[in-house]
C-alpha cells in the first residue's frame, strides 16, 4: 500500500517543552515517525518531523487529516511558532551513495568561503544532507554531511577552494569507519610542541644558528634527515647532563595540546608521539600528558655529558612510519583507524602510511601530501576533523572539574 507523508516544520523561539507537545497530538492520530530533525541556532528553534501513513488520511481522536492539519496548527499558535506542512509520499529510492564528512574551519570563516565550498560540492554533482557547528570559537569550525560524491574528486576540488579561501577543508567518509576507536601518533617537534628540542640544547652549547640552518634544510627535504640529526648532534658535544632537567623546563606546549590529548584519552582513543627528537626530553611528555607509546631517539651520555653521538637506531622519516605500525599492532588498530600528525618531511611517510594523514602548520611539501591540513594555530582543532564538537570536550572536562582553556 502507498504510504503518505506530512512533513510538518515548526520555527520560532527556542523553549522547553515545544518537541513534546507536537508529538503528544501526533499521537492521536495513526501516524508513524518516519524522520524528525531539530536544530537550534542562537535560541530560534527549527523542528521538522516527518509522518507516514497508509491509505487514505489518517483519522484519530483528532478526526480526519483536517483535523491533524488544525490541532498541529493550534500548537504552533499557542507556542506563537510559525508552522508549513508539505505533503509527499516515502521515496522509495536507496539512500545516495559516497556519503562523506566534509568539514571546514576558519577564523574567521566567511560567507564567500561558505559559498564557494559549497559551491565546489554541487559541482561535483553532491548533495549537502545536514549541516552542524562543531565550534564557534577560537576557529568557527562546520561539517557538512554529503552524499553523492567520490571522495578522490571531492577532496581535490575542496583543496583549490580552501587554497583560494584561506580556510581548512577536511574530508572523510561516513559510517562506522569514523567511529572506531583509533591510534593518534603525533610528531612532537612543533607540533605538540612549539620549539625544535635540538635548538633549545643548541642555545645553551652557543651553535644555534648553525643547528637552525641545518634544521631548516631537513624540514624542508633538502638534505636526509639522519645525517642532518649526526651533524647538529656533534655539535652538542660537552653539554652536561643537567641541561637536560633545564630544557624540558623551557618545553612550551602547542595551544590545544593537552585538550586534545585529554579529550582522546577520556574517549579510550590511544595516544602515541613519535620524534626525530630525543627520549631525555620525550619521556617527561609521556609522563605528564599520559601518553601510551613512544619512539625518540636517545643521545649517548658519557661521565655526565654529552658525546656529540646517538645510541642506537636513528628514528628519521621511515623510522616514523615503522613507529606507527608498531604501535598499532601494540594497540590492536588496524592501521586504516590510525591518525598521523606532523609538519616536517620526516614526517611524510607516517603521514602516507596512516589512515588519515593530516598535515599541522606544515612545510608546503607536506600540506600537499597530506590528506587534509590544519592552519589554525590549535592543535585541539584536530578534534573536529574527528566529529567532536567544542561543547561536548567543555562539557566533560566541567564534569571532571577541568576549566577547558580558551585559548
Amino acid at each position: 500500500m502507498n504510504q503518505r507523508t506530512l512533513l510538518i516544520t515548526l520555527t520560532g523561539p527556542d523553549r522547553p517543552g515545544v518537541t513534546s507537545r507536537l508529538f503528544t497530538v501526533l499521537a492521536g492520530f495513526p501516524v508513524t515517525v518516519a524522520d524528525v530533525e531539530q536544530v537550534v541556532i542562537r535560541g530560534r528553534l527549527t523542528l521538522g518531523v516527518l509522518v507516514a501513513y497508509a491509505g487514505g488520511p489518517p483519522t484519530g481522536t483528532g478526526g480526519t487529516l483536517g483535523g491533524l492539519w488544525t490541532a498541529v496548527e493550534q500548537v504552533a499558535a499557542d507556542l506563537d511558532m510559525e508552522l508549513e506542512i508539505a505533503t509527499g509520499t516515502i521515496s522509495k529510492e536507496k539512500r545516495r551513495r559516497g556519503r562523506l564528512h566534509v568539514t571546514v574551519l576558519g577564523a574567521p570563516l566567511t560567507p564567500a568561503a561558505m559559498a564557494g565550498i559549497s559551491g565546489r560540492i554541487a559541482a561535483c554533482g553532491a548533495n549537502i544532507d545536514r549541516i552542524e557547528r562543531l565550534s564557534s570559537y577560537p576557529v568557527t569550525c562546520i561539517e557538512l554531511a554529503v552524499s553523492g560524491a567520490d571522495p578522490v574528486a571531492m577532496r581535490a576540488e575542496l583543496a583549490a577552494e580552501a587554497a583560494l579561501q584561506h580556510v581548512d577543508v577536511a574530508v572523510q567518509r561516513s559510517g562506522l569507519y569514523r567511529r572506531a576507536k583509533r591510534l593518534i601518533v603525533m610528531d612532537v617537534d612543533s607540533t605538540l610542541i612549539q620549539a625544535e628540542v635540538i635548538e633549545l640544547l643548541a642555545r645553551h652549547a652557543g651553535c644555534l644558528g648553525e643547528v637552525a640552518r641545518v634544521t631548516e634544510a631537513a624540514m624542508r627535504g633538502e638534505i636526509d634527515f639522519a645525517e642532518s640529526l649526526t651533524r647538529r648532534v656533534a655539535l652538542l658535544e660537552g653539554l652536561p647532563e643537567e641541561i637536560f632537567e633545564q630544557v624540558a623546563k623551557e618545553v612550551v606546549y602547542t595551544p590545544g595540546a593537552r585538550t586534545l590529548v585529554r579529550t582522546l584519552k577520556r574517549l579510550d582513543y590511544r595516544f602515541a608521539i613519535v620524534s626525530g627528537g630525543f627520549t631525555q626530553i620525550t619521556d617527561s611528555l609521556v609522563k605528564e600528558l599520559g601518553i601510551d607509546y613512544s619512539a625518540a631517539n636517545t643521545l649517548e651520555v658519557v661521565d655526565g655529558r654529552l658525546t656529540g653521538r646517538v645510541i642506537g637506531e636513528i628514528v628519521d622519516r621511515p623510522g616514523k612510519a615503522r613507529a606507527l605500525e608498531r604501535f598499532a599492532e601494540q594497540a590492536g588498530i588496524p592501521i586504516s583507524q590510525t591518525v598521523a600528525i606532523g609538519d616536517g618531511a620526516n614526517d611524510l611517510d607516517m603521514i602516507a602510511a596512516a589512515g588519515i594523514g593530516i598535515a599541522f602548520n606544515a612545510k608546503p611539501i607536506v600540506r600537499q601530501a597530506a590528506d587534509t591540513a590544519v592552519n589554525v594555530p590549535y592543535l585541539d582543532s584536530i578534534l573536529y576533523l574527528l566529529g567532536i564538537s567544542r561543547e561536548e570536550v567543555e562539557a566533560a572536562d566541567a564534569e571532571d572539574g577541568v576549566v577547558t582553556p580558551r585559548h
